[in-house]
């Protein structure tokens, strides 16, 4: 671990969330080994990833931006509910200009702005836009260590990590194995599949780079991610992964999904 107190923000943030894309990357190279993933079981992961998304929104973002705030001697709810809102209101504002499309649906339901692009570009462009507020949660929390920002640590940093990690792995699969199913070649559905998850370590590095040289916007960097974070999971994450008759399989997922990065960040934070 000490080696880690060495590197700076942009680094950490560089490596934390190069992580989290390799892990976006295994998931997608399950094309290799299986041309379709049954329904419940991809169900279960991106309800999963809901449950770690809202967990590490509220104990890794939320939670430290209200206390920055206070230690700021801001009004202590003011900075993240502003925040909050800006965030979810930037995704809200590329989910309706941007191109994509959800997994499973025809290429006459893609959203945003009407284009002729291929359906492959457009199911990336819908995981990438998950993608964004992760990295930048990321790269905000290493940023807010090297800060010294009480109760942001080393730990905490690396248990946010590994949770989006962990919810990262559906979102590969997500793209990769119907591109696969339609008929694509396993080696161009992994390209595909894995390509999703390149703006993480880019978003990464740019939220740390924000952190460190303003310090006082950290209260509204952290809640901000957070409310990205939240547009996601009840925009994308909650209705895909109750599109099926075995709906409860999801719910089930996002409870173990919560209680799991809430006992990383806890115990390791």
């Amino acid at each position: 671990m000490f080696l880690f107190y060495q590197l700076d923000a942009t680094t950490l943030a560089f490596l934390g969330t190069l992580f989290t894309y390799f892990v976006t990357a295994l998931g997608a190279s399950l094309v290799f080994f299986f041309k379709n993933v049954k329904k419940e079981i991809l169900d279960f992961m991106l309800g999963f990833g809901a449950g770690v998304m809202i967990a590490a929104s509220f104990w890794s973002l939320l939670a430290p931006a209200i206390d920055i705030a206070e230690s700021l001697g801001k009004i202590s709810w003011l900075p993240p509910a502003i925040g909050f809102l800006l965030g979810a209101l930037f995704l809200l504002v590329i989910d309706i200009f941007l191109p994509h499309l959800h997994a499973d649906n025809e290429l006459k339901h893609s959203e945003g702005i009407k284009t002729n692009w291929q359906r492959s570009i457009l199911l990336v462009l819908a995981i990438t836009l998950h993608n964004i507020p992760e990295g930048l949660a990321i790269g905000v929390a290493f940023g807010a260590m090297k800060l010294g920002i009480e109760g942001a640590t080393l730990y905490s940093a690396l248990a946010l990590t590994l949770g989006i990690g962990l919810q990262n792995f559906p979102e590969g699969v997500a793209v990769s194995v119907p591109l696969r199913r339609e008929g694509l070649s396993r080696r161009k559905s992994f390209f595909y599949g894995q390509l999703s998850g390149i703006v993480e370590p880019i978003s990464g590095v740019i939220g740390a780079l924000l952190v460190i040289s303003m310090r006082n916007l950290l209260p509204y960097a952290l809640s901000f991610a957070a409310g990205a974070m939240i547009y996601v999971v009840v925009e994308e994450l909650i209705p895909e992964s109750k599109s099926n008759k075995e709906a409860k399989i999801a719910t089930v997922g996002a409870i173990i999904g919560f209680a799991l990065m809430m006992v990383l960040d806890v115990a390791l934070g």
